[in-house]
Parts: structure tokens; sequence; C-alpha cells
């Protein structure tokens, strides 16, 4: 029988494993998760927990890159009179590095403010928008305004105080930005899918394998809070082809406990995995502090993975423990070929600009042969719990260890998405309240 403290780490380590696995023999195959709770400071501060981050060349308009930024986990519809909302005293960035050296080249920055009118009434400020926000574009040494006290779209609170949320919210707040592009900053669906419950209860599958589905999407009918940008590709191209782009969010010092007026950053996030599975938990604050430049000091963690040893013990694999240069490759460097990008091994989302949109998108992008998904950025629906229960038992490491192809059961987001931006599908609403199930009624 496996020890307890053995099951233990393989509940941790289940996302993990996919992408070891599943890199193990060369060449990519697509792994990620989201980033929900991923760090002790985060799990503790959630309005600065960026859940998820995506980037891709827009579907519908190929001449054009967008970026989506998703903050606060699980947030539960009908959690009222406070509705989520971003915080009044945190800053929150898209960096784009466009010149390979790790530092932001492009700074598109979001500050917000509370309504004059508060967040007092009876059912909060729902009738108008709780929130305003400011966007500045920041190259070099030159700050632009490109929105002041724009509307952040209100919670979706029911049919009467929101109705036909897509088009009579979300649609209004798509602003155009000075110069080309749009923005939207507002609360939407979790685009991220997937039977977590399942899988940190030591990687179980509901029903049979799981490859026919019968999965329970973990996400399913909760709400982030998105700050979306769809940007002209000749705004962020570099001399290049290929840009990095990652979020973060500071908070002054003397909100986190330090001395000074300076700001400081308490986390970001490019590629998913990379804080909540691949750096150890003493170092989670530190790396959500650290800026991509500074990256090549946990390259040992990528190339030495601690987990490794671990799900050889637990599965009889012989995934290598050492000298991965598989690994550093996908998430400090980029593929040759694909995405190689920059002269400092970093963290970023490395996206190829010139890898046209999918004419018909897969879920298990690069590993299916397409290219315009993970780790080539990031779309929307691409996949990650099929490939990370694959990998777990070696299916991409060798066929003998595959009893059969397996899966979560959830292939997709339980809401379909948009097809023009901000993509992202309508929040779900108070109202229906889909965690709670109706009670019988009394004669």
């Amino acid at each position: 029988m496996r020890s307890k403290a053995l099951l233990a780490l393989v509940v941790v380590a289940a996302g993990a494993l996919a992408l070891t696995v599943a890199l193990a023999h060369g060449g990519p195959k697509s792994v990620k998760a989201a980033s929900h709770r991923e760090a002790p400071l985060t799990s503790q501060d959630p309005t600065i927990d960026s859940t998820d981050f995506y980037a891709f060349v827009s579907p519908d308009k190929p001449d054009t890159v967008t970026l989506i930024a998703d903050y606060i986990p699980f947030e539960e519809p009908s959690a009222g009179p406070n509705w989520y909302a971003f915080s009044t005293h945190a800053r929150y960035d898209i960096n784009i590095d466009n010149t390979g050296d790790a530092k932001p080249d492009l700074t598109y920055r979001f500050t917000f403010a509370d309504s004059p009118k508060g967040n007092f009434g009876p059912l909060g400020c729902i009738a108008s928008p709780c929130q305003f926000y400011t966007l500045v574009k920041i190259q070099g040494a030159k700050t632009t305004t490109l929105i002041r006290n724009g509307a952040v779209g209100p919670n979706d609170i029911g049919p009467k105080f929101t109705p036909n949320y897509a088009s009579s919210v979300m649609a209004p707040e798509v602003k155009s930005l000075p110069g080309g592009g749009q923005v939207f900053v507002g609360q939407a669906d979790d685009p991220f899918f997937g039977d977590i419950g399942a899988a940190f209860d030591a990687v179980t599958f509901r029903n049979d394998f799981g490859a026919k589905g019968g999965g329970k999407d973990a996400f399913a009918g909760y709400n982030v809070h998105v700050m979306a940008l769809q940007l002209p590709k000749s705004a962020v191209k570099g001399a290049g082809d290929v840009i990095g782009t990652w979020t973060a969010a500071s908070r002054p010092a003397s909100f986190v406990g330090k001395k000074g007026n300076r700001w400081v950053q308490v986390s970001r996030l490019a590629n998913p995995l990379t804080n909540e599975l691949l750096i150890p938990t003493t170092l989670k604050d530190q790396w959500n502090s650290d800026t991509p430049s500074g990256d090549a000091q946990y390259d040992k963690w990528l190339t030495s993975p601690i987990l490794a040893p671990v799900i050889n013990s637990l599965y009889g694999l012989q995934i290598p423990t050492t000298g991965r240069t598989d690994l550093l490759a996908i998430f400090h460097q980029g593929l040759p070929g694909l995405n190689k990008f920059g002269t400092v091994d970093s963290d970023m989302l490395r996206l190829n600009l010139s890898i046209p949109p999918a004419a018909n998108p897969n879920r298990l992008t690069v590993a299916a042969g397409d290219n315009a998904g993970w780790p080539n950025g990031r779309r929307l629906g691409d996949d990650v719990i099929d490939l990370a229960e694959n990998g777990l038992e070696g299916f991409f490491f060798t066929p003998k260890y595959a009893p059969a192809l397996l899966g979560d059961g959830v292939n997709g987001n339980e809401k379909p998405y948009q097809s023009t931006f901000p993509y992202v599908a309508a929040p779900n609403e108070g109202f229906a309240d889909s965690h709670g199930a109706t009670q019988p009624v009394t004669p």
C-alpha cells in the first residue's frame, strides 16, 4: 500500500507530472493548468491573484493580438451584497517584451476607483457601475492615458437587474483604444475548465478512464474578473515575430507590511504551471515578487524537477529527473522553430505572431499538430486535464504504460466562448445559482 505521504505528494503533483511526462521524450506536448490559489500570499489576497493569462492571435481579426488577464478566483455569482471587484489599492499590468531581454518594452496598466455612489445600498451598486478604471500605456519614459474613468462591467446579479448580460452589459463596455485596438474590463465566466476535484483526489477517474465524458467541471458556474486587450500586431511587434508577455499585480509597500512609498509586486503569471507546481512552496511568494529577467535563478527547478522522482516511485516510470532541457525550453526559452525568443532565461508566455489562427482549433494544441496553441501563447479553449492525466499514466512517455485513452471527462468550457472580442463567455448570474439544488415544493 502506498504511504499517505506519497499519496499527498501525488495529489499536489498531478498537474506537474503531466508536464514532466508529456515532455519527457522531446518535442512539445500541450499541458497547462489554471493558477487559482497558487501561492500562500495570493491565496489570502484573492483580488491580486491572477487565475489565468492568455495570449493569442485574434481568430476573427488576425492582424491583432488578444491578451486576457483573469483575476479573483472562484467568484460565487450569488455572493452579494458586497460584490466582487478589483482592488483600488493595486496596480494591474499586462507587460510585453518585444526585444528579448525579459523586461517590459510596453506596459498596459489598469488602476481602479470605486463609484462615488459607493457599495452601500441594500443590494449594492448594481443600478450603475461599482467601479471605474484608468488604463495607461507605458513605453520607455512616456506614459499615455488611453482610457480614463472607463466603467467596469457590474457583476451579473440576475434577470431583473442585469438582463441579457452579454448584449446589454458586456458589449457596451468594449471600448475602442486610441491608435487602434479594444479593451474590456469586467466580470466573465471563468474560461478555465477541468475536473480538478477528481485530479486532486489522487488522480481519480469518475467514468472508467474518463475518455467518454462524465467529468465534473470544477470551475463551472464560477466567475472571474477580466482585463482584456486587443491590440494591432504592429503596436506590439519588435524586430522579430515573437513577443513575450505576462501579467503582474503590485501593491503599495505599506499594504504588504514593507517600508517606503514604493510599489511592490505581489503576483505574476505567464506560463501556467510554473509557480504552482514547479516552484517549491517556500519560494512561491518570492517567485511572484520577482521579474522575468531574474528567472535564471529558478532554472534548476525545471532542469531537475523535484516531483519526477516521486512520480517514478509511485507509477514505476522512468521519467528523466535531471538534465531537463526540454522543460527549460518550454518555460524559460521557447521552442526552436516555434516560439524561441530572448537572450535571458525567463518565464514569459511567448507568442509567435506569424503563426495564423487555426481554422479548426484543437484542444490538444501542439500535441495534435495545432501550433497556434500553448506553449505558443495560450487560447481560451486549450485543454489541460486530458493531457495531464494521459501524461500521468505515461502516455506520452511510452505507450506501454497507457491501458486506455485517459481524460477527466471535461473537454471544454461549460459555456461557449464568444466569437468576437472579448471572447470570454458572459458571467454566471447570481439568481440562477448553479451550485444550489432546488428544494422540494411543500404542497
